[in-house]
């Protein structure tokens, strides 16, 4: 019934209990997870999880943060995007929280990141995993500049673990974008971001636990996993006034829609 669209099972404290975890997704009814890629340096197990598991799948791409990395080239990921089960590019878009002292000006090499990214996934038809904290009306300025407006052509995807204001919420829906929600809308701190899940149109709506990261309540603090992804949906359902259910399945229909898993969604 559920899917968690984002999380980071290559991580070396959820990589080691993979066992324990399979078992409480299946347990938790969550079905299919998407494996998200940080750097090219990690690419390998995260593709490795998804060719291991016939309901895990891998993104290709390098997350804004990282600076002492390789630096991906379009080539880079347009091999990588290719790969079997390689549904996405990303995670991938700009994070201006942890500036340094630096300026704005100073991120350059942040947005000619992103732009090698965004097209790399218009090339290989592929959709976009974008991260953007802090940094919200430059990622929307770049996708437009390069072509990400919704028109023919575009690569799309999903503004993930998403907690910016209604009104990036609005650019990112015109732009023919998704919405994903992490357990932060479970937070007490949260209720803009509750008021933005309430009206997100329910077939553009995604989940996920951005695992090990942003445990929901009651797990708030411990260490994510998959399994807890359908207490995202369940805070969702309650301000929509709608069964957890209905979540589970939309959500669950919007991310085969969106990426296009190319094996049997429930096998295990």
């Amino acid at each position: 019934m559920f899917t968690d669209s984002h999380c980071h099972l290559a991580f070396p404290e959820l990589r080691s209990q993979l066992p324990e975890i399979r078992a409480a997704m299946e347990q938790a009814q969550v079905e299919r997870a998407l494996c998200i890629c940080t750097t090219l340096e990690e690419f390998p197990l995260v593709h490795g999880l998804a060719l291991a598991y016939a309901n895990f799948w891998a993104t290709a791409g390098v997350h804004p943060d990282h600076e002492d990395v390789r630096e991906p080239s379009l080539q880079d990921l347009l091999e990588l995007g290719a790969m079997h089960k390689v549904l996405a590019i990303g995670e991938t878009g700009l994070d201006y929280y942890r500036l340094n002292g630096r300026t704005l000006e100073d991120m350059h090499w942040q947005r000619e990141r992103f732009r090698v990214h965004i097209r790399a996934a218009r090339a290989l038809g592929k959709p976009l995993v974008i991260h953007t904290r802090s940094a919200s009306q430059d990622t929307i300025a770049l996708l437009d500049e390069e072509g990400e407006n919704g028109s023919p052509g575009s690569a799309g995807g999903v503004f993930h673990c998403f907690t910016e204001t209604a009104e990036v919420a609005h650019a990112a829906l015109e732009r023919g974008f998704y919405i994903s929600f992490s357990g932060i809308v479970t937070f007490k701190t949260a209720q803009d971001l509750r008021d933005i899940a309430a009206w997100v149109p329910l077939d553009r709506l995604l989940i996920e636990t951005d695992s090990p990261y942003l445990a929901p309540v009651p797990h708030r603090g411990k260490t994510n996993n998959p399994s807890y992804v359908p207490l995202v949906a369940q805070q969702i359902a309650r301000v929509r006034n709608c069964s957890v259910e209905d979540v589970g399945r939309a959500s669950s229909d919007n991310f085969l829609r969106l990426f296009k898993p190319q094996v049997p969604p429930q096998a295990s």
